[in-house]
């Protein structure tokens, strides 16, 4: 695929494993991520992390919430290594656009990465704001849009063309959902997508078959039901499996009669029964004979040449 798979992430452990691995092509953080890794000292990890990737883009996000100290931290974070992208949050939580400050940064060659954006008009804004020559990124939330129930995907595709217009300029694919949205992403045009740890681990099921998937997820169910140990009917209509003596084998019609059974709630009172056989086994223990308790009924007998029969109560 053409689109550069990013993952979001503050654990240093998890995201050396994904680089080493070459399982992505970028990083982002921002502070929920962070305060979710348990990250304390935000320079001393940013400088971790920048020491072992070196040769992708990571982006980090400004912490400030007015436009001045914002800029303060951007030119800050831009000077830790050149592979840094400074993540803006395209409005400030009063709702001031941040579109000004991304144009100064931009003009100055800080590489930006513009993110919240949920809007054509922040789209709009944004596109205009960065610089040509400098390499940036506009991030749109197309998870987030989608969880308010509306479909991202005609926002995406008219958000790629008009980034189009300023060739350094990459959209990315934020707030992803399931695996499929890689692939939406890459219809759309977009350059990037970020996708999160549980999704790239479901990369594996790329390519399998629907009944494989479909076997699996049966057999996860029955997995399931048996850690559980739960039961639709109460137990005592659901007895165990009997073992019981046969009297004798009606031969050449394939017939049991027993007059010994060892499990009274399943047969009742030791009163003869005849019924139909299912299998016939000689004097040797059939295969798996224990096992075949659980879910048949067998009767026995220890003398002549048939010792074990399958038969229906």
């Amino acid at each position: 695929m053409a689109i550069k798979v990013f993952a979001d992430g503050a654990n240093l452990e998890g995201m050396l494993d994904m680089y080493e691995n070459g399982n992505v092509q970028g990083f982002t953080t921002n502070p929920s991520l962070m305060k979710k890794g348990g990250v304390t000292d935000y320079r001393a990890f940013a400088k971790e992390v920048l020491a072992h990737i070196t040769d992708v883009s990571v982006s980090f996000e400004v912490f400030a919430d007015d436009v001045e100290t914002m800029e303060v931290e951007a030119r800050e974070i831009a000077t830790w290594a050149d592979n840094v992208y400074v993540k803006i949050p395209c409005v400030t939580t009063k709702g001031e656009s941040t579109s000004e400050l991304v144009r100064k940064l931009s003009a100055d060659g800080i590489k930006v990465n513009v993110t919240t954006i949920f809007t054509p008009t922040q789209v709009d804004e944004m596109v205009e704001a960065v610089d040509a020559e400098t390499p940036s990124i506009i991030s749109l939330f197309a998870g987030r849009i989608a969880d308010t129930g509306v479909d991202p995907i005609p926002f995406m595709t008219e958000s790629v063309k008009k980034a189009a217009a300023k060739p350094n300029c990459e959209v990315l694919w934020a707030s992803t959902r399931e695996l499929i949205n890689i692939y939406q992403a890459e219809a759309c045009g977009c350059q990037i997508i970020t996708v999160p740890n549980s999704i790239l681990a479901k990369r594996k099921n790329i390519g399998r078959d629907p009944y494989e998937v479909s076997l699996d997820t049966v057999r996860g169910f029955a997995k399931d039901i048996a850690a559980l140990g739960l039961h639709i009917q109460p137990k005592a209509r659901v007895p165990p499996a009997a073992t019981c003596q046969i009297a004798s084998f009606q031969h050449g019609k394939d017939f049991y009669q027993l007059v010994e059974a060892r499990n009274g709630p399943r047969f009742g009172p030791k009163t003869p029964k005849r019924g139909p056989l299912l299998l016939l086994w000689p004097s040797e223990e059939p295969r798996g004979y224990r096992e075949m308790l659980n879910t048949r009924n067998f009767a026995r007998r220890e003398e002549g040449d048939v010792r074990f029969g399958g038969y229906l109560p």
